[in-house]
């Protein structure tokens, strides 16, 4: 085949699969179904012409150097015009390249949609699920598509990443420890909040590093983001237009959740997810909102409609933000809260918080509200309590020191210390610590 023959071989090729490969999981089985299309298309096609398209199918053109960078947080394909990446601590950055004609960047397109798994608005708009665990999201507009990419992080960031780019102090990391176990009988319900790419997220999944092994999860999201390797009895379901965000929280409660993971609050959800929380079922999830007063703000007003008397089922709000320090663009976490009761509104203890002048954070004052909580739970008394979040601070640094650092080394020490807390203690030389009395 000539060019001309060739480019207009694949695209009906590619055009064909729209939507066929995201539920293909191997590279072999895609190579397959490639390979059966190409000859229904064009029978007399030559064995070297069905190996190119194969190959051509594998690359994402201008994307794949961006794909590959583990800086890269998102990458934005302005149709034709212009190319911007989102990276770490730099923010936006104009590339100097570009989709170079409107017919590569069609071609572009029907690659990306051969792994789209929802269109919306009579096709103008699609999701798409990279095989590479990437989210693509493309909308058809007069000047061409324009392409927004949130790139996969091969390796989830942990706890102890956060806490060693600056994110949080060990003492607060124990604090969140303590809220996501809840001493076995009681896990916190939290909100995360903060504004788009501020580390919501991440911060949520660097928190699977504590469940339970026993709890069931199920985790509900939009676009498949959080890792949940770490957990093995966890459900992951994504929204669809058919599936609205609202009708799987609902469905969830039938589905013997121990925990609720919603992926991104923002809707009637809400009041299903306080539902939940006051049947017993322990949820969790992340809201845009820049303090903790605008996140209950958020709660009482429309779309999500949440009357003041029931916010504070909710045990702490937990904020996450993006500062420029030294004219880099940093994460930290500029506020912890506990809900502890309601007045004339819905009243907030301030137990941690960031100075953006100073670029110091407060000291982790103590809870009161949901420690109290802890020991009328649990038999402990508040100051047991209080000892045993210092204590958790302190393993997450030894574990630092000693090079445990990603998920699943922190779980697999974590699981240690839920079976036999002296045991995993001494196993890290820090047996002097003592234990509560399990």
């Amino acid at each position: 085949m000539n060019p001309d023959e060739f480019y207009n071989f694949e695209s009906k090729i590619f055009s064909e699969l729209e939507s066929r490969l995201s539920l293909i999981p191997e590279e072999a089985d895609r190579a397959k179904r490639i390979e059966t299309i190409a000859k229904s298309v064009a029978p007399a096609a030559s064995p070297e012409d069905i190996r190119k398209v194969i190959a051509d199918s594998k690359s994402f053109d201008i994307l794949d150097k961006y794909l590959d960078d583990e800086k890269v947080e998102d990458i934005m394909i302005n149709n034709t015009s212009n190319l911007f990446v989102y990276t770490s601590g730099s923010g936006y950055t104009k590339e100097g390249e570009r989709v170079a004609s409107k017919k590569d960047l069609d071609m572009l397109v029907k690659k990306l949609k051969m792994y789209a798994t929802t269109s919306v608005s009579n096709q103008k708009i699609f999701d798409v699920h990279l095989p590479n665990g990437s989210r693509a999201n493309i909308v058809d507009s007069p000047m061409g598509a324009d392409i927004t990419v949130r790139n996969f992080k091969r390796g989830a960031l942990s706890i102890i990443d956060l806490i060693n780019n600056g994110e949080l102090s060990y003492n607060l990391a124990g604090r969140l420890w303590l809220y996501t176990e809840g001493l076995k009988v009681r896990p916190a319900n939290l909100l995360i909040g903060g504004m788009p790419a501020s580390g919501k997220t991440t911060l949520l999944n660097a928190m699977f590093s504590f469940f339970r092994p026993e709890q069931r999860v199920v985790v509900i999201e939009e676009t498949y983001e959080l890792n949940t390797e770490t957990q093995e009895n966890t459900v992951r379901l994504e929204t669809s237009p058919s599936l609205p965000m609202e009708e799987l929280v609902k469905n969830s409660l039938r589905m013997r959740p121990d925990l609720i993971i919603i992926g991104e609050v923002r809707g009637p959800e809400a009041k299903d997810m306080l539902t939940a929380m006051n049947i017993g079922k322990i949820s969790m999830g992340t809201i845009h909102a820049s303090t903790a007063r605008d996140v209950i703000t958020r709660l009482e007003h429309s779309p999500m409609n949440i009357e003041m008397d029931i916010i504070p089922l909710i045990d702490a709000i937990i904020i996450v933000s993006q500062v420029n320090e030294a004219t880099k663009l940093v994460r930290k976490v500029t506020q912890v809260s506990e809900i502890s009761g309601l007045e004339t509104q819905v009243l907030l203890s301030d137990l941690y918080s960031y100075d953006y002048k100073t670029h110091k954070s407060s000291d982790v004052l103590p809870s009161v509200t949901y420690r109290d909580t802890l020991a009328k739970l649990t038999g402990y008394t508040p100051t047991e309590i209080v000892i045993e979040e210092q204590r958790r601070g302190k393993i997450l640094e030894r574990l630092n020191k000693l090079g445990i650092k990603d998920l699943k080394g922190i779980n697999a020490f974590v699981k240690e210390y839920y079976q036999d807390p002296k045991k995993a203690l001494a196993k890290i030389d820090l047996a002097n610590l003592g234990t509560l009395p399990w």
